[in-house]
């Protein structure tokens, strides 16, 4: 079975332009959360497992907002693996490119997205069947002009980059209008304390800002 991610996902990703990258700490929260994404033309999420109610906020997103890509991320363990699979998530996450983890995903059918920030990490994630990749942590590495420098031995290859860390609607367009971004993940749509305080409004109205600018530099996804 493959990890790569499906090409109806794939485009259903790029269509969007932007993940949404959220911290959950209480899984009541998860599906109006969802909804007010989707509100502002944002489908497609990753729950990080950096707290115990992602899992069960991915089951509540998946049985009530099921227009929804909802996906799994911060995925270290084989263990995590089998667990988002049983969930059913519509794909996996990792920060890094760990040989155990994405073959444990690809014996489950899990579309799985490792993290690279160097040419070292791009050809083991090609070894193991990976083209569609997290460039992680973003800007810290170097932003959009050490990816381009980074990944042009690769470009003949298909290989595609959704970039996380330090993204902005500053510099999101950016990253958009280069071919090899599938789409850009925002931590910033709904960042923890908007999700704490229900601000659900404000979190529709960063989405659409969001859906927004990527609609301006790909009219015609």
């Amino acid at each position: 079975m493959d990890s790569q991610l499906p090409l109806d996902i794939c485009k259903r990703i790029e269509r969007c332009g932007v993940i949404a990258v959220l911290v959950i700490d209480d899984a009541k929260h998860a599906v109006p959360l969802a909804r007010a994404l989707v509100a502002g033309g944002v489908d497609a999420m990753e729950l990080t497992l950096r707290t115990p109610a992602a899992l069960e906020a991915l089951r509540r997103v998946r049985a009530e907002v099921p227009e929804m890509l909802a996906g799994i991320g911060t995925v270290l363990t084989p263990q995590q693996v089998e667990e988002v699979a049983n969930l059913k998530a519509s794909f996996a996450v990792s920060p890094g490119t760990n040989p155990r983890v994405i073959t444990a995903a690809r014996e489950r059918g899990l579309p799985f997205m490792p993290g690279v920030a160097t040419p070292s990490d791009i050809e083991a994630a090609l070894e193991l069947g990976c083209r569609d990749l997290k460039f992680f942590p973003a800007e810290s590495c170097g932003g959009l002009a050490y990816l381009k420098n980074m990944t042009a031995p690769y470009a003949h290859l298909g290989v595609r980059f959704v970039p996380l860390g330090g993204l902005t609607t500053k510099n999101l367009k950016d990253y958009l209008a280069e071919p090899s971004i599938m789409a850009v993940g925002g931590s910033w749509l709904a960042p923890r304390p908007l999700i704490q305080a229900e601000a659900w409004d404000k979190i529709t109205a960063n989405a659409n800002e969001a859906r927004s600018l990527a609609s301006s530099v790909r009219p015609n996804k």
